[in-house]
């Protein structure tokens, strides 16, 4: 078994450069773990001597063999890298980073994870640093958590407790306190048999946040009316959101969504296309209740887009099910933008994780487009070597580079509400038709004849519908569709 690493500090480290403000909370000693896997790529295991018989041997064989040649895994993070995450989330959370320890194991230990032996040099290590609390780069279970706490005499807090803290620390809005809250009590039932004094008073500190610091001091029957309570609001959370999306249906608006791993920089996009304000922060998770705003086009069509929370490895279950309300609006999008961060070393890794939850919220199979964020970031030469095709852009949001490309393609790939170019013969006197071509559609050419305006424009079917009337009638439209844009022929009918 390879040894672990230490490494402790007297003073904070780990901070996020980008903050504007020392973290003041509480000192954490960070504790990652990494399993090593056995090779497979040896020799495949032979069949018990007259197990088979030789064609089921041969299929056999054969079944092994595929599975050996099969193509690579989706990349992983490494340990360390892995550790550099949980250091930006305990930054996220206010926590001062007093020391770090990551160990290596071929497999986890039942009772403790690393073995009593590391809890006793671990626990040295944050006495002497003054630590507060334990973080773990791992999901504990009841009694590990409990073991552990016996052995160092710190409050231990896993991963998805950090996660939930820090999702309890930026909900702002009723639903997003409510989705928060439902999560953190599913996290909290298993996790009630067991606990004493802790249990029944009020603490404070990463970990505590919210629902924690009024429910941990009540029982099991309790907790379940509250969860039961608290799903029946996010039911009518879903069943108004649901009616609101109805009435945004009827009318030919498509929404795009947002999505991608947490602090690539969503919310800056989203304010780059929409000039909303949005916080934009450096800290994970910074946006959590979602937003909607219009956008528009260069076609003229307008579009809603959604800032959705962003995605990270190992997100909890409880998260996702309990934000699933709000997730919806990626599931019946018209088309996902894949927010990237360029500048990341850990990039390729950062988008396996996103295609693993979008798999889990069945819209990996929606149209996409893949935005490179950051690009500003990357040194003169990368940068100048990009190139855009037709599954992504290359983008930054801080300093605007890409951005009309970016609606340009939006406005390419979108199918709904379909362009047509027309010809039309339109009344100076009827000034509100005037108006809704100019607002809504790209005009070609204009003349003005015998008070009458004579128009060739490019206009959603929807605006299409509304001025039939006065569609010059020696015109047929006729819409053709080539390298993903809609195009239209006008054809002269012959009478």
């Amino acid at each position: 078994m390879r040894g672990a690493e230490t490494r402790v500090s007297g003073k904070p480290a780990g901070v996020s450069k980008a903050s504007s403000q020392p973290a003041s909370g509480e000192r954490a000693f960070l504790v990652g773990i990494e399993y090593r896997r056995r090779s497979r790529t040896g020799a495949a295991p032979k069949a018990a001597k007259g197990s088979l018989t030789a064609q089921a041997q041969a299929a056999h064989e054969s079944a092994v063999g595929s599975s050996l040649n099969r193509a690579p895994s989706i990349p992983e993070f490494s340990p360390e890298e892995s550790l550099e995450e949980l250091r930006s989330l305990a930054s996220s959370a206010g926590a001062q980073i007093a020391g770090e320890f990551l160990q290596h194991r071929d497999k986890p230990d039942p009772a403790t994870l690393i073995g009593k032996g590391k809890l006793e040099e671990i626990a040295g290590a944050a006495a002497s640093v003054s630590a507060d609390l334990i973080l773990f780069d791992h999901d504990l279970t009841a009694s590990q958590q409990r073991n552990i706490e016996n052995v160092i005499h710190r409050r231990v807090i896993d991963r998805t407790q950090l996660i939930l803290d820090i999702f309890a620390k930026h909900a702002r809005t009723r639903e997003g306190q409510l989705q928060v809250e439902s999560a953190q009590l599913e996290y909290l039932l298993p996790r009630l048999t067991g606990r004493g004094i802790e249990m029944s008073q009020l603490a404070g500190g990463i970990g505590t946040r919210g629902p924690g610091e009024t429910q941990l001091e009540t029982d099991r029957r309790k907790i379940h009316r509250r969860i039961r309570h608290l799903h029946e609001q996010l039911e009518n959370v879903r069943r108004i959101r649901a009616q609101q999306r109805q009435r945004r249906e009827s009318v030919p608006v498509a929404t795009v969504a947002l999505v991608g791993y947490t602090n690539a920089g969503k919310s800056t996009l989203f304010n780059a296309l929409t000039n909303a304000s949005v916080l934009e922060s450096p800290r994970m998770f910074a946006t959590l209740d979602p937003t909607i705003r219009a956008v528009d086009l260069p076609s003229k069509r307008k579009v809603l887009l959604s800032d959705t929370v962003g995605f990270i490895r190992n997100l909890p279950h409880t998260l996702v099910s309990a934000f699933r309300a709000t997730l919806e609006e990626v599931q019946r999008a018209a088309l996902v933008l894949h927010v990237s961060d360029a500048s990341s070393p850990l990039s390729a890794e950062q988008d396996a994780q996103v295609e693993r939850v979008l798999k889990e919220l069945e819209a990996e199979k929606k149209p996409r487009l893949h935005i490179k964020n950051k690009i500003d970031l990357l040194p003169p030469k990368q940068r100048d070597s990009l190139r855009d095709d037709a599954k992504a852009v290359h983008v930054s949001a801080t300093k605007g580079i890409g951005i009309s490309t970016l609606l340009e393609r939006i406005d390419q790939m979108l199918q709904e509400d379909a362009l047509r170019r027309i010809r039309l013969r339109v009344p100076q006197k009827e000034g509100k038709t005037l108006a809704i071509l100019e607002a809504r559609t790209r005009i070609y050419s204009r003349a003005y004849k015998d008070g009458l305006v004579e128009l060739e424009v490019e206009a959603p079917e929807s605006v299409v519908r509304r001025v039939g009337e006065f569609i010059l009638p020696e015109f047929d439209p006729v819409e053709v569709r080539g390298e993903g844009l809609s195009q239209t022929i006008m054809r002269d009918r012959k009478r």
